[in-house]
């Protein structure tokens, strides 16, 4: 057991006193919460960066539970526009949802590799998942049907 004493002036007591209260509360949350959650929350954090190879595309897509082909089935490059119009809202709002600004590489090169889905909780056949990379970096990505009334989602297996 601790015992701290301190000469605090009043008007700085109660931020004191409050900043004691949420460490403590934060001290025992963690002294509660077993190890194997606390690395569970860590290790779920996907990393987009150093994605330089097919394996480490592979890799980052089974992150999200997703078994894919070993290969692409295409590579290209393209241009994210310099100017986005409304045709492009409801794609930016999904990559947005991801964690992706694709706004920020306006202009700028980008990889499109193609992976078929291998166990797309529908059962569908044909499914892909896109990533868009620039410089080893995943930034933007998603799943979908190449059906006529297909889907199209963000890369978290829904």
């Amino acid at each position: 057991m601790f015992i701290i004493t301190a000469k605090v002036p009043r008007p700085k007591a109660s931020l004191w006193i409050a900043a004691t209260a949420f460490f403590c509360c934060a001290a025992l949350v963690l002294a509660l919460v077993p190890p194997s959650a606390r690395q569970v929350t860590a290790s779920t954090q996907i990393s987009h960066k150093g994605i330089r190879t097919h394996k480490d595309q592979v890799a980052y897509l089974a992150q999200y539970g997703w078994q894919t082909s070993s290969e692409p089935t295409a590579v290209e490059e393209l241009i994210i526009p310099q100017q986005f119009d409304e045709r492009y809202d409801q794609y930016l709002q999904l990559q947005r949802e991801q964690g992706f600004e694709l706004e920020a590489y306006a202009g700028k090169r980008v990889k499109r590799y193609t992976y078929q889905i291998l166990n797309h909780p529908t059962g569908e056949s044909g499914v892909i998942a896109n990533l868009l990379i620039h410089k080893n970096t995943v930034v933007g990505g998603e799943v979908l049907s190449p059906n006529l009334n297909g889907f199209l989602h963000g890369l978290s297996m829904p």
